[in-house]
């Protein structure tokens, strides 16, 4: 239960949080935080200006792979839009040593 209040907490403050600069590099260090939170907030941000008639209406961090010099944060987040509801899924890599961002994709699902 304790975990679900959290995940809840943190989308809550992703879905509502303001813009967040595509180079950002944030460092997360508060106990209790997910390591992926700051990854999420910008998934969120990417997929708002991509999507701006749709409402984000839940989120999912999948996972992330890791290789030897970049990271990808991957996430699912679900939207409303006028005529339908749709997932979007969004891989975030970055520079593993230096958090710059590489590439942001999206890839919409019916599921």
């Amino acid at each position: 239960m304790r975990k679900l209040c959290l995940a809840f907490s943190i989308a809550f403050l992703l879905i509502s949080s303001h813009t967040l600069p595509l180079h950002a590099a944030i460092d997360v260090q508060n106990e209790g935080v997910p390591s992926y939170a700051k990854w999420g907030k910008l998934a969120v941000q990417e997929t708002k200006e991509k999507y701006p008639s749709a409402q984000i209406i839940d989120y999912l961090h999948i996972g992330k792979e890791t290789t030897d010099d970049s990271t990808v944060e991957k996430f699912k987040l679900w939207l409303k839009g006028e005529t339908k509801e749709f997932g979007v899924f969004v891989n975030i890599e970055f520079n593993s040593e230096t958090n710059e961002v590489v590439q942001i994709t999206f890839e919409e699902t019916d599921r």
